[in-house]
Formats: structure tokens, C-alpha cells, sequence
């Protein structure tokens, strides 16, 4: 080891000893300060200590020719100042090579998507088309909840409040996942400190027994030979669109008046009652040989990809505009409550995972419940006359 008064002047003088492959110079002056001279004749800064790991590690601080003297020792001061506060500069770099990118990361999200959600191909177009695009390029410890927050405050002037909300969803699932994994840069999920934007995002749309009736007319005339079968059985079980669609006829027991869904959106399977009305739909129903099929497309014996276009016709010729097809399973609930069912029950029919969904459909039930409470005014008033005439 080879300890000088590092300087400009000592650093330009300084050659390679006569034999060996380089020589460094350490300054007395700032520790762990050297510069290394190869016998090739190129020379380079470094700083070097030991970690509080007790491991002695090297930081480059930049070629003889490329940095100056007077900025090289700067540098290694400063670095030796964080190496005193016990700091690891050359960890810390190392780490920041180590931190992948959000695009490396978004690969990681999608093909875990795919070892457990139904349809990944939705987490997959969500990431690549929105969340790469902006981030991709971006290390994860580079991405700041200020840079978030702008970013989403300028989608919401392009997209639907519930848009914007899936897509700071989808960023901190991207993080956690990050976190869960012990990816490095990720030990903070910046989206946490992103507020979540409220709105209301409870689209009411019922139809009435007019306009259901002129929807099933319209669709008996569809191209689509399936279609008014379809909506009728949307209407008279509440089913989702998905699980109507894949139904099979090995589940739908029509003795019991039962159907059973085996794969609900929320995981778990469950039995629908099936009403007289819904009951007559299936029986009538073309059951085609060799497709498990309830509803298949006639021409692909499969599943209905879409049925937007004969959807869309039948809902004008109905004059029913901007009517959803889920809002035929709002609609069914909405005459449950109407006819009396209590929304607990209506809540286990539709599959509610929790009461909170159902309570949309509270207010719907409040001539049934001024009903409940009448009776019940009626008995208590009753007992009290008959109180009055006993104590008379």
C-alpha cells in the first residue's frame, strides 16, 4: 500500500511500479481515497472502506481523464462523509442496479395473473395498454406518489371516475405484488399515499314491467336465435351475463328447479332457484347433440363471445337506450323488492358475497316495508284497545 498527499500534480506524475499490473495510491488525507494506475497507463479514482458488514467494498468514482482532481476528491469526500454515518454507498449502487423496471415488473404481475385469475387477458390490457405505456421505462423506485397523483388527476379528465380508479387499483397491486417478493426498489408502495378519488359509482337503471315486456318483444324478432331466451332468463334469475352465457345443461336440474353455477365471480358455487316463467325457457330450449352448451352460439356450438350487435338492436327497437345488459340483473332484483322478498334473500339469490351490494336495492322495497310497519302499528294498536278494555 503506497500512502501519499494525493494531488493534482501527484495524480499526473504517477506511474505504475516497475513489474507489477497496477499500484494504488491512498490518500492521507481522505480516507480510502486512491487511484489506481495500471501498467497499461490508464489511471482511475476510487473510493474503498468497509461496509458495516465488515466486508471491504470499492465505489468508482470516475477515470483520471474524464473527472478532475479537484472533482474526484469532492466526490470522495462526500461519500466517505455517508460511509462515517454508517452508509453503503456501493451497496446502495448496487441496489439501484439491482431495481427492475416497471415494465419488468408489469411481466411479473401478468403471469402471475395468470396462475389464478379467471380471465387475465382483462389484468393483461389494463397493464399493457395504460400502465406500461407511462411507467414501463421507469425504475421502481423512481415512480413518486406526486408523479402518481399528477398522472391520475390528468386521466380523469379523459376517462370515467371507476376507469381512472381500477387503474391506481392496478398500479399499487403492482407494488404490493413488488413488496410481497422482496423486489428491490419496492419496499414502499407509493400508491398507498394516493388517495382514492370518490365518486358515485352506482348506476341505477330498472326497467319497469312495460319496458321489460316491450325489451322481450324486441328481442323474439332479434337475428339472434338465442337472444330472447337469454334475456328472458337474465330477467327472471338475476344471473350475470358470464355465467348465463356457460351455463350447461349437466347443471340446470329442472325437477328441483334448480341451476347450479358452479364458478362464481366470487369463487364460490351456488345454486339459482329458477322460477315457473324461467323454468318454461329452458324447457323450450333446442338442446343440441353433443354440446353441454345451454345457450351456444348455433353456428360454433360454443359460447357467445359477444352479443353486442343483437343486443343493441333490440334494445332500440324497444326504445329502451342505454339500458346495460347487467342492468337486466339489476332489474330482476328490483322486482323481487317490489314484490315483497326481503333483500337477504334477494342478496343469496343474485350471489352477494356481502349485504352491501344487496342495500342498492333497499329503497326499492319501501312500500313492503311501510307495508311491515303498518301491520305492525295495527297489531300493537289492536293489543292496546283490548289492554283499554280489560282495565275498563
Amino acid at each position: 500500500m503506497t500512502k501519499v498527499t494525493l494531488s493534482a500534480a501527484k495524480c499526473a506524475d504517477a506511474t505504475c511500479q516497475y513489474g507489477k499490473k497496477k499500484t494504488d495510491y491512498w490518500d492521507k488525507i481522505v480516507p480510502g481515497f486512491v487511484l489506481e494506475v495500471r501498467a497499461s497507463g490508464g489511471k482511475t479514482y476510487y473510493l474503498r472502506y468497509i461496509d458495516p458488514h465488515g466486508k471491504q467494498r470499492q465505489l468508482k468514482i470516475g477515470k483520471y481523464e474524464a473527472i478532475t482532481f479537484g472533482a474526484a476528491k469532492v466526490k470522495a469526500r462526500k461519500l466517505r462523509s455517508e460511509v462515517e454515518l454508517n452508509g453503503n454507498p456501493a451497496g446502495r449502487k448496487e441496489k439501484k442496479k439491482a431495481t427492475p423496471t416497471y415494465a419488468e415488473l408489469a411481466q411479473q404481475h401478468i403471469d402471475h395473473a395468470k396462475t389464478y385469475q379467471k380471465r387475465p387477458e382483462n389484468t393483461e390490457a389494463v397493464l399493457n395498454t395504460h400502465l406500461v405505456p407511462k411507467w414501463g421505462k421507469h425504475r421502481l423506485d423512481e415512480i413518486t406518489q406526486q408523479d402518481i397523483s399528477k398522472w391520475l388527476a390528468e386521466k380523469r379528465t379523459e376517462y370515467a371516475p371507476a376507469t381512472v380508479e381500477k387503474l391506481r387499483m392496478m398500479l399499487g397491486r403492482s407494488f404490493e405484488l413488488a413488496r410481497q417478493w422482496n423486489i428491490p426498489g419496492a419496499e414502499i408502495n407509493p400508491v398507498r399515499a394516493v388517495p382514492r378519488f370518490k365518486f358515485d359509482n352506482a348506476r341505477e337503471r330498472y326497467l319497469s314491467k312495460d319496458e321489460a315486456q316491450r325489451l322481450l318483444r324486441a328481442c323474439k324478432g332479434s337475428s339472434n336465435p338465442q337472444l330472447w331466451a337469454i334475456v328472458s332468463l337474465l330477467l327472471y334469475t338475476g344471473a350475470r351475463k358470464s355465467e348465463l352465457l356457460n351455463a350447461k345443461w349437466e347443471h340446470v336440474d329442472l325437477e328441483q328447479r334448480s341451476w347450479l353455477i358452479p364458478d362464481s365471480k366470487t369463487g364460490k358455487a351456488r345454486r339459482v332457484p329458477l322460477s315457473g316463467p324461467a323454468a318454461q325457457v329452458i324447457e323450450g330450449l333446442a338442446e343440441i347433440p353433443n354440446c353441454p352448451w345451454l345457450l351456444p352460439n348455433p353456428e360454433t356450438r360454443k359460447p357467445y363471445n359477444t352479443i353486442k350487435r343483437a343486443w343493441a338492436t333490440a334494445r332500440k327497437e324497444a326504445k329502451v337506450s342505454g339500458l346495460r345488459i347487467h342492468d337486466l340483473r339489476h332489474s330482476a332484483a328490483s322486482f323481487m323488492a317490489n314484490g315483497g322478498i326481503d333483500l337477504f334473500t334477494i342478496g343469496r339469490i343474485l350471489g352477494h358475497a356481502d349485504h352491501q351490494s344487496t342495500m342498492r336495492y333497499s329503497h326499492l322495497a319501501n312500500d313492503t316495508l311501510l307495508a311491515a310497519v303498518e301491520a305492525g302499528a295495527a297489531g300493537i294498536g289492536e293489543a292496546a284497545q283490548n289492554g283499554l278494555s280489560n282495565w275498563n
